[in-house]
């Protein structure tokens, strides 16, 4: 194998044993890396953490509930090998959304206001480059959007799309 592989893992104020079952991980695995959190602080903090303490020349943000297919990681990586600074997913089918899921209609509109083109289904589950990190990184946004920052900051993106899978375990709290 080409790549030496680390794990930044951040726990977003879990209230389970997730912690507990990193740091039980980390001794089994040293290339396991902890951010841990004193509250809940959301989605758009925890993948901010993950990727200023990200070192490597590629990066993936993946949520641990698995519903994005970690099988899918070898097709991003030939991507970036083909010269790419991304590979993003999509979801190719949106069948368990809720009826008044408002997702189809901003992406309609905020592809319409702005000059930043996002794809219906455009998921935060992606491998970037550390030139593309870096460039998110060195925005001074608080409020972050994070797949807007992505599409932003223009960098040569291939789409793969992908339908979503169970959770491996337990249920969201997103809404």
């Amino acid at each position: 194998n080409k790549y030496k592989v680390s794990f930044t893992c951040v726990d977003d104020g879990s209230k389970d044993r997730t912690l507990d079952l990193l740091k039980k991980q980390r001794k089994i695995q040293s290339n396991i890396r902890i951010i841990s959190f004193s509250r809940n602080f959301g989605k758009e903090s925890a993948m901010y953490a993950g990727l200023k303490n990200s070192s490597g020349d590629y990066a993936v943000l993946l949520d641990a509930d698995l519903q994005h297919p970690p099988a899918l990681i070898p097709k991003m990586l030939e991507a970036m090998e083909e010269g790419y600074d991304c590979c993003a997913t999509n979801r190719a089918s949106r069948d368990g959304d809720p009826p008044l899921r408002f997702t189809r209609k901003f992406y309609k509109l905020i592809n319409k206001i702005s000059e930043v083109d996002m794809p219906d289904g455009a998921g935060d589950f992606r491998m970037m480059s550390r030139n593309m990190i870096n460039a998110i990184l060195a925005m001074s946004e608080v409020q972050r959007f994070s797949k807007g920052i992505f599409s932003w900051v223009g960098f040569d993106t291939k789409w793969i799309s992908f339908y979503d899978v169970e959770r491996a375990a337990g249920e969201t709290k997103w809404s």
